[in-house]
């Protein structure tokens, strides 16, 4: 989920209906199962704009600070 919050919508912001189509999955799911554990680990911050992730959230998955994509490989 942060890494497709990173790679496919800058780092944020999206709304989860957005981002639940680009997962393949239910929006319901990412709301009850996936956001309050990112969220209370302080990788992703909801807003009234949508979900980013954060600072913490990019270090996690190895992203840069500007929104760029870190090498993977």
């Amino acid at each position: 989920m942060l890494r497709a919050v990173v790679e496919k919508f800058g780092g944020g912001p999206v709304g989860v209906s957005t981002l639940a189509v680009a997962l393949g999955e239910e929006a319901e799911t990412l709301e009850d199962v996936y956001e309050p554990y990112l969220l209370q680990l302080g990788f992703l911050q909801r807003t009234p704009r949508g979900r980013i992730v954060t600072k913490l959230g990019r270090e996690h998955i190895g992203a840069a600070a500007d929104g760029s994509s870190a090498s993977l490989f």
